[in-house]
């Protein structure tokens, strides 16, 4: 074990200033002038999920300037979801953190991801977790925080074991990276095409559309038409979600004869990105996991719509279920590319969130989705060739996200091992680098 071959040291003991928190009062504050502003559910699987961050004002967060963050410090989620651990890149210099934010800035003898780690790894997370409270809420005090017992290896062994898992890490972050280019760069020629129409308009002002090749151009109209959502290219209809897609076509019962659930809850799930499936034996699953999903679907959630909870199914297992919290739309014409970037739109989900209701949790039902009209080519060559296009671009994000899980088990499996001392850092460097 770690406290037999190294000494250990309280958290606290650590630090170059006091363990704290942040905001306690950030009042109701959204837009770009603000300062961002890091809650507990914004640290997840090692990271902040900078896509989501609120913001708060600039007089509120000079109340709290010594939480600003320079970059590089620990933040620990104490309320929630506590014992969420993420190290504050550069790039948020100067946001801040809320109450529910745990603010460890270690000194210069111990390596920051080297603690990082020990706290995600099963031995951090139960020291973490032996100290959460409530039976309602839990939550990690911060005086609890700082007692945490911390292995220290030389500061030359924490560096080199950080740098393995933090290959690994990297890797992962750069293959996310692609995946939002390639997925953003689907979307922007949704966008020209389907929203912006920008073939339509270059050809009715007599120009060749930028870019496109004259087969592909020839399947665009030259003109407008007046329709209940505007201006549409003329010979295009006013259809519905539905016209598209089958809308939950496949539900798990009794019947089935799954051995396995793998179950895709909608807290997991960000923008295209699914976090922790949870594997469970029939007959223990929730109930709530009963949405069966195939090749093509596009998957979204009916509970706060607007919050960008979806994601693209690509060649699932069959175990692969998912909560009846989500919409799933499978396509009825094999175009699925052209589904999913349809229905994943900034204006679509901000739409449905309009139409949501409730309280704490708004919600639509699945028909709602199904409903939702949208301008459609009568010519279902342009939506095959917009699949052409943009099939292979997700198709390799897939691909990258298949290898993230492949490197993020190698990490995890590593994690423990180094931790511990049970691997020697010579074979963890051979191990990692067969794979990076």
């Amino acid at each position: 074990m770690a406290g037999e071959r190294w000494r250990e040291a309280p958290l606290d003991s650590l630090t170059e200033t006091p363990i704290t928190y942040g905001v306690v009062k950030p009042g109701g504050h959204d837009d770009a002038t603000g300062v961002k502003f890091i809650r507990a559910g914004d640290i997840a699987n090692g990271r902040i999920l900078v896509e989501q961050l609120r913001t708060v004002t600039r007089r509120v967060s000079a109340q709290y300037a010594r939480t600003l963050l320079r970059g590089g410090e620990l933040l620990v989620s104490l309320v929630g979801n506590p014992g969420q651990v993420a190290i504050a890149p550069a790039s948020l210099k100067d946001a801040n953190i809320a109450r529910q934010v745990g603010l460890v800035r270690l000194n210069a003898g111990v390596d920051t991801r080297f603690v990082k780690y020990f706290l995600l790894s099963p031995a951090g997370q139960g020291s973490l977790g032996a100290h959460s409270r409530g039976s309602v809420q839990q939550v990690i005090n911060l005086r609890d925080l700082k007692t945490v017992k911390i292995p220290l290896p030389p500061l030359s062994e924490q560096r080199r074991i950080a740098h393995i898992l933090g290959t690994l890490d990297d890797k992962i972050e750069l293959n996310r990276r692609m995946n939002r280019t390639l997925e953003s760069m689907a979307r922007s020629i949704f966008k020209s095409w389907f929203v912006d129409f920008d073939p339509v308009r270059a050809k009715a002002a007599g120009q060749p559309p930028p870019g496109l090749k004259p087969e592909l151009a020839a399947l665009f109209p030259d003109a407008f038409q007046d329709s209940e959502l505007g201006q549409i290219p003329k010979g295009w209809r006013v259809g519905r979600v539905d016209d598209l897609a089958h809308i939950n076509a496949r539900t798990l019962g009794r019947r089935d004869t799954l051995g396995i659930i793998d179950y895709v809850e909608i807290s997991e799930v960000m923008r295209g990105e699914v976090g922790t499936i949870t594997r469970y034996t029939r007959g223990e699953e929730p109930s709530r996991a009963r949405r069966c999903l195939q090749h093509g679907d596009t998957v979204l959630s009916t509970v706060r719509p607007d919050r960008g909870a979806y994601f693209l199914t690509l060649y699932p297992t069959e175990s692969l279920i998912a909560s009846t919290g989500f919409a799933v739309l499978t396509p009825k014409d094999g175009n699925w590319a052209f589904l999913h970037a349809a229905t994943t739109q900034p204006g679509f989900g901000e739409e449905l969130g309009r139409l949501a209701d409730g309280g704490a949790y708004p919600a639509i039902r699945a028909e709602v989705v199904g409903g939702r009209e949208l301008p459609i080519p009568e010519c279902p060559q342009l939506t095959a060739a917009f699949d052409r296009v943009a099939q292979p671009l997700f198709l390799k994000a897939n691909a990258n996200r298949r290898l993230c899980s492949t490197l993020a088990a190698l990490r995890d499996t590593l994690l423990p091992k180094l931790i511990s001392g049970e691997l020697r850092v010579p074979d963890a460097e051979r191990i990692v680098g067969r794979v990076v």
